[in-house]
């Protein structure tokens, strides 16, 4: 966590707790069993996750080592949309702005799980 500054971790909860919002407003639009409504608890499941990461001092007992390696594939999910989509937007635009701060965002957050797995051997 020491890699980030506070500004950047601060940058990253805004964006992963108004992804959360987002994608919890989207779920309730899918039914329960569908793949998209699947998807969604898969990555709302991975953004909490990346929460408590930069929020929490205490995170060992949190999560398990399992639930930190199912995370990583909606985050990698998450930064491969986003670069995608960014390619269609001309930089300086607010669309293409708003893909970048994801994207850091995600990749952040990736690391931060990426670490805490490693910590744990």
């Amino acid at each position: 966590m020491d890699k980030y500054t506070r500004e950047e971790l601060a940058e990253t909860l805004q964006v992963v707790s108004s992804t959360i919002s987002k994608c919890e407003t989207m779920q309730i639009k899918f039914d329960e069993g569908t793949s998209q409504h699947t998807l969604l608890k898969n990555r709302i499941k991975a953004l909490y996750i990346s929460k408590s990461l930069i929020t929490d001092k205490n995170v060992m007992n949190k999560h398990a080592k399992e639930e930190l390696i199912d995370a990583l594939r909606p985050i990698s999910s998450v930064i491969s949309k986003c670069e995608k989509a960014q390619l269609k937007f001309a930089e300086g635009t607010s669309q293409y702005t708003r893909c970048k701060n994801i994207i850091n965002a995600m990749y952040i957050s990736k690391s931060l799980i990426t670490d805490e797995i490693s910590k744990r051997g």
